[in-house]
């Protein structure tokens, strides 16, 4: 009996398994970068909804400022107005920022597509000769 060889000529085992292993962690350094991309523009919407919270607090703020003044029969005082219409400004401001980011990395995501599928070499194709007829070399 002859002996069987699962490796192509010209390579040895450690070489295809060296392959393997580098083949192996480049797929996983991707994967790790996108969950990466995905956790931060998670975080970014997330931060982008509190800052709408915020800022709708702030409107709500200055609404029942307003009430509470007519209902006492006044105005509101030009100080307190003025520093209600600095915080919603603010946070509309920070809104505005973080929609930017957002959007930009949503962007980037579909810009990038999805993963491509990593070319399989040892994979046979429909109607090669290794698929269609047994090899010589399989018990």
């Amino acid at each position: 009996m002859g002996v069987i060889h699962f490796a192509p000529a010209g390579s040895t085992w450690g070489e295809r398994t060296m392959a393997l292993w580098n083949r192996l962690r480049e797929e996983l350094d991707r994967a790790g970068r996108v969950a990466q991309s995905a956790i931060d523009e998670g975080r970014l919407r997330l931060d982008l909804l509190r800052a709408r919270q915020s800022a709708d607090r702030f409107a709500q703020r200055l609404g029942y400022a307003v009430y509470r003044a007519k209902q006492a029969g006044t105005d509101l005082s030009a100080e307190e107005f003025t520093a209600h219409s600095s915080n919603i400004a603010s946070a509309e401001a920070e809104v505005s920022r973080l929609q930017t980011l957002a959007n930009e990395a949503s962007q980037k995501r579909k810009a990038s597509g999805p993963p491509k599928p990593a070319a399989d070499d040892s994979t046979p194709t429909p109607g090669s000769p290794s698929s269609d007829q047994p090899s010589a070399n399989q018990p």
